[in-house]
């Protein structure tokens, strides 16, 4: 591992890098907040799937990749005379300083647990001058609803807004379960109509609340629903593929198999633990 100095010096190079390439290289010149935002939104979901496969060589490089763009940002806001890289760097600090008073603050050596600190994070937080007016505020709107839903539940947690039990959450599922199977019977078509009508916004609604009540659950049963998700998205493509190798050998296309002969190497997929 490097000393503090070299860790100091590193940073360094990487601002000097920065200066050289924005004064230097016509495409770095040209670039915006606004133009590089995307970019930022890929390193991110790149730094995400590193550590979800355990590479510690590839997490060390995507955190390298993201580094960069945010010294990209600083330079940018620098030229604008709104702020630099310090006024980042301090910003995050006082922010650290002040939400951890048991580490910096007047608590300083108390005995506290990270549930205690986890339970009253967003308190601490809405005390904090020039930070969100609500709870909610700091969420942002543009945030895939599926971290954007898990966000939420671990504000309202953190105000003390949660669930007694965990396993009361399962009443809620259920119900939540039953208004969509109402919601999609009343919608069904007539006797006799072949063709499904559009779906409602009663449904979109009931969906939307079902799917918000699974993310509860999986939260208080401390199992991550990104990763979760994602492990069965890769079960399905393993097995998925599986089938269409195999209709494939048998001289058909997708299109021309029966369901029954994809149920039968699904099966077979699933059988050979795929």
């Amino acid at each position: 591992m490097h000393t503090r100095e070299e860790k100091i010096a590193a940073f360094g190079r990487l601002l000097d890098i920065m200066d050289a390439l924005r004064e230097q290289c016509p495409w770095n010149a040209e670039q915006t907040m606004e133009s590089i935002r995307r970019l930022t939104e890929e390193e991110v979901y790149e730094l995400s799937d590193a550590i979800l496969k355990g590479n510690p060589s590839a997490v060390s490089k995507e955190i390298g990749d993201l580094l960069y763009h945010m010294v990209f940002y600083a330079r940018i806001g620098q030229e604008q005379g709104s702020f630099d890289i310090a006024d980042c760097l301090d910003k995050v600090c006082e922010k650290m300083i002040f939400r951890h008073p048991h580490v910096f603050g007047d608590k300083k050596g108390e005995t506290t647990s990270a549930k205690e600190i986890a339970d009253t994070w967003e308190l601490v937080k809405a005390k904090e001058k020039g930070g969100n007016k609500t709870v909610m505020e700091g969420i942002p709107d543009a945030m895939p609803a599926l971290l954007k839903a898990l966000a939420m539940q671990e504000k309202a947690r953190g105000c003390g807004f949660d669930w007694e039990k965990r396993e009361d959450v399962w009443d809620k599922v259920s119900e939540e379960l039953s208004e969509v199977r109402e919601a999609c019977a009343s919608a069904e078509a007539p006797s006799g109509q072949t063709s499904h009508p559009e779906p409602t916004a009663e449904m979109a609604g009931e969906f939307g609340d079902l799917l918000f009540a699974v993310l509860n659950a999986s939260r208080l049963y401390g199992v991550d629903a990104e990763a979760a998700l994602n492990a069965t998205c890769s079960k399905f493509r393993r097995r998925f593929s599986y089938v269409e190798s195999g209709i494939r050998s048998q001289g058909l296309t997708l299109a021309q198999a029966t369901l029954a002969q994809m149920d039968a190497l699904w099966d077979e997929a699933k059988a050979k633990g795929l």
